[in-house]
């Protein structure tokens, strides 16, 4: 068994690594801009039609002004990376150190570039610096970083921003479930909180919503996280 005074020394070092990733990432990232991150798996291949349709989203994204913020890896991130850099916009990686994992994708810019020890520390810069959200398939990651941002705009921890699930196929049974159960079978959350997500599969709705939401106010856009 460890020596207690041992074992306060290792959770105060881990508190500075802790201290030290949050410091750079807002020291990176605090000048980039409007920005909109994109979740999806890693496991889609280029060809399959989500990566695809990723490759559009970012494109028009970066067309309508803003920058993309992935989480650095393969499949959706990279494809969304790979649309704001052919589309010459800022394109952001917030990478994860995991074991058997490859490294960054290739179409990030060369100064923003992150990688993270802390899966919670990434979430932060995911949800700092982007002022919109779209989610396509993927797997338990995903809807961890979906229902976080979901959890900080019901609770109020973040300004309301749009949240936009592209898959109509692939979101219905998730949609169906919260609706059945927990909203209608245990009153779990109230009926106005389906309106914290929209679901379609056309790109150009994507952009629409997002533009329709900030109206005239998108100049006067800022990092949201409030660290309440």
């Amino acid at each position: 068994m460890k020596k207690w005074t041992q074992i306060k020394g290792e959770n105060a070092w881990t508190m500075f690594k802790v201290v030290a990733e949050l410091v750079e990432g807002f020291e990176r990232l605090n000048q980039i801009g409007p920005c909109v991150s994109i979740f999806g798996s890693a496991r889609t291949q280029p060809g399959h039609p989500n990566y695809q349709k990723a490759v559009e989203i970012a494109r028009k994204l970066i067309q309508e002004g803003f920058g993309i913020i992935t989480g650095g890896g393969p499949g959706i991130m990279e494809a969304g990376n790979k649309g704001a850099s052919e589309e010459g916009g800022v394109s952001v990686g917030v990478n994860i150190n995991l074991p058997m994992e490859q490294g960054h994708n290739e179409f990030i810019d060369s100064d923003k570039i992150l990688t993270h020890r802390y899966f919670f520390v990434r979430k932060v810069m995911f949800v700092k610096y982007a002022q919109a959200f779209v989610v396509l398939p993927g797997g338990f990651g995903t809807l961890d970083e979906l229902f976080e941002v979901l959890t900080l705009i019901q609770t109020k921890k973040i300004s309301p921003v749009p949240v936009v699930l592209v898959g109509e196929k692939y979101w219905e049974g998730l949609k169906k479930w919260i609706v059945d159960t927990m909203l209608e079978k245990e009153n779990n959350i109230n009926a106005r909180d389906l309106d914290l997500f929209k679901i379609t599969d056309s790109p150009e709705e994507v952009i629409r919503y997002i533009n329709d939401f900030y109206g005239e106010s998108r100049a006067e856009l800022e990092p949201n996280y409030q660290l309440q």
